[in-house]
């Protein structure tokens, strides 16, 4: 026994494992479409150009990019700034107070000493002046101007003062101060001094007239390190033209094409690396908003292959129509893509919230596919397009989708369309002729009709492929033309006027606690069609007719009433019914106990019975829509057997079934509350009160009773 039950667990496992391993692959394999779909969009173009050949069209920047060899061009032209120089004031002055001392001392030394020799008095001249000076100054600059008279020195002083001054106030540099110089000996020739001492007082000028104008290197640099700054990188920018068609693609040119990754020289893995993370982006999107998707097919891997599947169409559709924007002819073809058709898919086979998740996913890729008219990776405008398109597809579709509510929906969409094209036309802010509109927006409208007619298509293979139970395909088997409906009706009328009664019940409760309220009624139109097997053996096909049941054991009795549930079940899955259908006629009646049998067989036995032995097998209601027929089922029957129902005993009544139902343990394995089976128990009530309504009583009703 122990062994047995480590390898049933082991097993368990193993299942578990596989479905993991399956659930895994699927999300792999959406993302697999996802990346393979939008790839060419972004692989990097190559052209085949080359040097001094001719552009064969405009070519434009896919990217924005730094041109670095430009940039360094730039800033080394930005970097020969002019030198910075300093004016030194302090240099003018001193020059000044030299020349003062220097005539000072020949003044003092001609006053002083008389009687000695010229060469003495140089001596002493030099002796006063400073070593600087008297280094600068030869002795065929000072001899003249100590051998002449006092009166004449002063002159030739002021003379050369004012030209030092005048020369000296100006800036003088290392470049101009020959010709400074010169300019000093230009004008001091003029005068009518004696030529020796014109020639002293030139060179003494001259000698006093230096540099005051000196480079600055701190602030050259300075300004140099300004202008290099201030240079700003050359940008190529994306959607810039490199070369317009028929110019020649020279080495600049080419250089530029380089750098925008146009040209074949190497592998770029950058473009490949951000599709995969917004892909692994989008996947995470999805497992987030699918994890919970609700059960409408056989397991949720199904469910998943199934949001596979749509999602794989919807992006072929987008990839397809992306191709048609290179016809120039058209313009605004790519507005004729069907953005729709896979919202309204998944509104129709899942639940609106799944749609509007997956109208933002579409949009993004929409966005990728359309790329081909910009220079980015993305089409703003079409995934705004894609999403308005797809959302409203959402919004239009109703929550009975009908065909023609398809058709209807459709038509909504392509005036969302229209004004979503319009939107984007007039923020542009463009010149269209009249022609051009009329495209854009005929376009437009014809993308709302194309997704529904792609939806009508579609919904098919989904339904017959999965059996999937989407609302169209309840309505058409809610027709009373269906072949087991007129099976029901013609050969259990009875039965037929019960199931449309617990159709009436269940809809309601299931509608009054968010639960698939069609599913509900459908569910109980079919619930009871094993007792076509053996109509009368069925209290409500016994008319004017012994009951077969006095006449058989209470066993056989039993077994012919529980078959009516797996007899029905074999016979939806012969016919093909969606899974859901089969449900609630395999699980309306749970393991509830065959009482009225139960007890009679224990009447007649010298033994107990064991209560397994009139239970129905079951399983239990899976699904509150399974639960709510159930619970209908039993209520419907009950309340018929009464001889005068009134409302207080209907509610008696309907208390008592759901009570012994639920310490019965019949909903321990779908997640209806305490507080849902109240409002079940509420809604039904409601919905008998206005079935078995007090009749108001006619005079000639009346009448006859006083009569008789």
């Amino acid at each position: 026994m122990v062994v047995k039950m480590k390898r049933l667990m082991q097993a368990n496992l193993r299942n578990i494992e596989r479905i993991k391993m399956i659930k895994w692959s699927l999300y792999g394999l959406a993302a697999l479409i996802m990346y393979l779909t939008m790839l060419s969009n972004v692989m990097p173009e190559s052209l085949d150009v080359s040097l001094y050949s001719s552009a064969e069209r405009d070519i434009a920047s896919p990217i924005t990019i730094e041109h670095k060899t430009a940039t360094e061009d730039e800033r080394s032209k930005a970097a020969q700034v002019e030198a910075k120089y300093v004016y030194r004031d302090e240099v003018s002055q001193s020059q000044v107070d030299k020349l003062n001392d220097l005539f000072s001392g020949i003044e003092q030394v001609k006053k002083s000493s008389n009687d000695e020799t010229t060469r003495e008095k140089l001596a002493d001249l030099r002796a006063l002046l400073s070593v600087s000076m008297a280094d600068e100054m030869s002795d065929e600059t000072l001899i003249p101007l100590l051998e002449t008279e006092m009166s004449q020195v002063n002159l030739i002083k002021e003379l050369t003062l004012s030209e030092v001054m005048k020369v000296m106030t100006d800036r003088v540099s290392i470049d101009n101060l020959e010709q400074s110089k010169s300019d000093v000996e230009d004008r001091l020739s003029l005068t009518s001094l004696p030529n020796n001492q014109k020639q002293a007082m030139i060179m003494v000028a001259q000698q006093s007239i230096v540099p005051n104008y000196f480079l600055d290197p701190e602030q050259t640099e300075q300004s140099r390190q300004e202008a290099i700054e201030a240079v700003q990188p050359v940008m190529i920018r994306e959607g810039q033209i490199i070369v317009e068609e028929g110019d020649m693609i020279n080495r600049e040119v080419l250089e530029q094409l380089r750098l925008a990754g146009l040209l074949d020289d190497g592998f770029d893995a950058v473009p490949y690396v951000g599709l995969a993370l917004l892909v692994m982006l989008l996947t995470g999107y999805l497992y987030y908003f699918f994890q919970d998707i609700p059960s409408r097919v056989r397991s949720s891997n199904t469910n998943l292959l199934i949001i596979v599947l749509v999602y794989f169409a919807t992006l072929l559709v987008l990839k397809l129509s992306s191709l048609l924007q290179s016809l120039e002819e058209l313009p605004g073809i790519a507005y004729i893509v069907p953005a729709a058709v896979g919202s309204m898919l998944i509104k129709m086979l899942f639940s609106e919230q799944i749609a509007i998740a997956s109208s933002l996913l579409f949009a993004v890729c929409a966005g990728v596919f359309f790329n081909g008219e910009i220079t980015g990776p993305m089409n703003a405008s079409v995934g705004f397009y894609v999403l308005m398109s797809s959302l409203s597809g959402v919004f239009f579709l109703g929550r009975r989708n009908h065909r023609s509510n398809i058709l209807k929906a459709g038509l909504l969409v392509s005036l969302i369309n229209i004004v979503s094209v319009a939107i984007l036309l007039m923020m542009k802010n463009g010149q269209y002729s009249g022609i051009e509109l009329s495209y854009h927006l005929g376009f437009a409208f014809l993308s709302g009709f194309l997704s529904s007619v792609l939806t009508l298509g579609l919904m098919p293979f989904f339904e017959a492929g999965f059996r999937i139970i989407s609302t169209t395909r309840l309505i058409e088997l809610s027709n009373p033309n269906h072949p087991l409906l007129r099976k029901i009706l013609v050969e259990t009328p009875g039965t037929y006027h019960h199931s449309v009664m617990v159709a009436n019940l269940s809809e309601a409760a299931c509608e009054s606690i968010g639960a698939n309220g069609l599913l509900a009624r459908v569910g109980a139109y079919y619930h009871d069609i094993g007792k076509t097997k053996r109509p009368h053996f069925f209290i409500e096909n016994q008319m004017n007719m012994d009951n077969p049941h006095d006449k058989i054991s209470p066993q056989l009795s039993k077994t012919i009433i529980i078959s009516h549930a797996t007899d029905g079940a074999d016979m939806l899955r012969k016919n093909r019914l969606p899974k859901e259908i089969v449900d609630i006629a395999e699980q309306h009646h749970g393991t509830t106990l065959l009482k009225f049998f139960f007890y009679k067989a224990n009447d007649q036995a010298d033994q107990p019975i064991p209560e397994t032995d009139f239970r129905y097998s079951g399983p239990r209601a899976q699904t509150k829509e399974a639960a709510v027929v159930g619970i209908a089922d039993c209520i419907e029957a009950a309340v018929r057997s009464m001889t005068k129902p009134n409302p207080t005993a209907i509610e008696s009544l309907v208390r008592k079934i759901i009570t012994e139902r639920l310490e019965d343990g019949q909903f321990d394995e779908c997640d209806l509350s305490l507080r849902e089976l109240d409002i079940v128990a509420t809604t039904i009530l409601e919905t008998l009160n206005g079935i078995f309504h007090s009749r108001i009583e006619y005079p000639t009703e009346i009448k006859k009773k006083v009569t008789s």
